[in-house]
This record gives structure tokens, C-alpha cells and sequence, in this order.
């Protein structure tokens, strides 16, 4: 039986960008979205049925979690929505048992607290296995802020990444478009951590060029722009430096818009869908 793209974490990311940002009501109306859920409550019933749950309820915890941004740029999606999955229904599993809400189990993690029970159910006394009366040394909250714990992202990051939408969308570039290609880039950046490394990955990828309508000429452009140009002889040019990274340097619009070679490339690659070739045809 041939698994759907997006049993892979590959084609989990790309669906879910797609859904991030093809309307508010994307996860209602689309096809796709509907074969995920059913997906995802056949993966995860084996999970559900562990904890006492229904696969309904794991596909519920999935489905909010996949419309974090922190899933879409993960190096392995699935993993997190496992792993997310997992959690929710222990704590649910554990909620039922101790009769409260599933924010309340959560802050219960680490405490040796038994589900709800008669007093008629044990001969002993209730002193004698009752939490309440024994003494527990004062633990630390382990859902507290750490002191100079860092952020999951610079804000700078995110700066730069919603100007370089507005950039391109100045130069004939759908939104839709525009931000799924940039968020696919940076999410590839994001794993490799280096921009020549994320070049080098992405310039035989087949998903981006596919999803964006841009022939592989017009992928490498764009992979030029965003993250650099990365032949010896652009080092220490603009040219080398792309984007993103001169958005984060402090640069910002007008600079790019300046760059004349810059701003040809990126309307140069501009997708033209099939709805916008009909439309032009008709002008002719």
C-alpha cells in the first residue's frame, strides 16, 4: 500500500505550510487536511488505546500541534507530533483518573499523586497511604521560567522573514507563494545552520520548485537570493550575503529595492499560476 507524501516529515512540512497559509478556513475545506486527520488517528490508535483514550483524542492533540509554527520548522515534524501526542494523552489519561482538569495533571508531573478512590477501597487507614498526610521535600516547578533561559527564536529572525515577504510580494509574488517558499527556505536554514550548507541541501530539492510552479533555473535564483550567492568570487558582496541575512544586519527595504540586480531576479521568478496564464491569454 503506498503511503500519502505526508507520512514522510518532508511532505508533513510542505502540507502544513500550505495549510498555514492557503485561508483561515484551509483545514475545513481542504481534501488533504481531511486525509491527515484520518491518517493520524489510524498512526496514533495503538497510542490512544494505551492510555484508555480514543483515537479521536490523539488525532484532536495532533491537530493542534500541527498548527504550531514550531512543528512546520522542526527537523522532523512527525517526531514533535508524536511526541506532543504522547504527552496530551498521558495527561489526559491522567486527568480522568484524578478527577481534574488536564492543565491540573500537567502540573502534577513528578508528584506521586493516585487516581481518585473510595475510602471504602483500601482496609487500611487513610493516614497511612494518603498523600496529604505525608511530608514531601519542596520540589522546584519544572514548568518554571529558567533565569537566562534564551528564546526559541530571535526576534530579529522573525523581522527578517516577514520583510523579506513583503519584498517579494512589492515584486509580483502571491503571498501565499511568497511565504511558503521562504518559510520551506528558512526552515532548511533553520536545520543546517549555516547558509552554504542549506544551499548545497536544497539546490536538488524537487518539493520547492513543485510547490511554488518555478522551473529548477528559477528555484536555484530564488535559493541565490534568499541565502546568498555562494561562488568565491561574490564573497564579501551583497550578492553573498542574501537576503535574510542582510534584513537581519539591519538593512531594510529601500536597500533591497535599491539593489537593482537584486529586485529583477526576484520579479524574474515570480510564479505565474495557471488561473493568472489563462487570464493573460485572454488579454492577447
Amino acid at each position: 500500500m503506498n503511503q500519502p507524501a505526508f507520512a514522510t516529515a518532508e511532505g508533513l512540512r510542505l502540507l502544513l505550510l500550505d495549510l498555514a497559509y492557503a485561508g483561515r478556513r484551509a483545514w475545513q475545506t481542504s481534501p488533504e487536511a481531511a486525509e491527515l486527520m484520518t491518517y493520524t488517528m489510524e498512526k496514533y490508535a495503538g497510542l490512544a488505546h494505551k492510555y484508555g483514550m480514543e483515537p479521536t483524542d490523539a488525532a484532536a492533540a495532533a491537530f493542534e500541534v500541527m498548527r504550531m509554527r514550531s512543528t512546520r520548522v522542526a527537523d522532523d515534524p512527525w517526531a514533535v507530533v508524536t511526541h506532543a501526542v504522547e504527552l496530551t494523552l498521558i495527561y489526559e489519561s491522567r486527568a480522568e483518573g484524578l478527577l481534574c482538569s488536564t492543565g491540573q495533571a500537567r502540573k502534577t508531573a513528578g508528584l506521586e499523586y493516585h487516581d481518585a478512590e473510595r475510602f471504602a477501597d483500601r482496609d487500611s487507614e487513610i493516614a497511612d497511604y494518603h498523600p496529604a498526610f505525608h511530608f514531601f521535600a519542596k520540589m522546584a516547578d519544572p514548568y518554571a521560567t529558567k533565569p537566562n533561559e534564551p528564546e526559541d527564536e530571535p526576534t530579529n529572525a522573525f523581522f527578517a522573514l516577514a520583510e523579506a515577504v513583503k519584498f517579494f510580494e512589492e515584486l509580483r509574488w502571491p503571498e501565499r507563494d511568497a511565504r511558503l517558499g521562504l518559510e520551506y527556505i528558512t526552515a532548511r536554514l533553520d536545520r543546517c545552520g549555516d547558509p552554504r550548507t542549506a544551499y548545497i541541501s536544497l539546490r536538488r530539492d524537487g518539493n520547492g520548485p513543485g510547490w511554488l510552479d518555478v522551473d529548477q533555473q528559477g528555484w536555484l535564483t530564488m535559493l541565490r537570493v534568499v541565502l546568498g550567492d555562494p561562488r568565491v568570487d561574490y564573497q564579501g558582496t551583497d550578492r553573498a550575503r542574501g537576503v535574510l541575512l542582510r534584513l537581519c544586519s539591519g538593512e531594510n527595504l529601500d536597500d533591497l529595492f535599491a539593489d537593482d540586480a537584486l529586485a529583477e531576479a526576484v520579479e524574474s521568478i515570480a510564479p505565474v499560476h495557471p488561473v493568472a496564464k489563462q487570464v493573460g491569454e485572454s488579454h492577447v
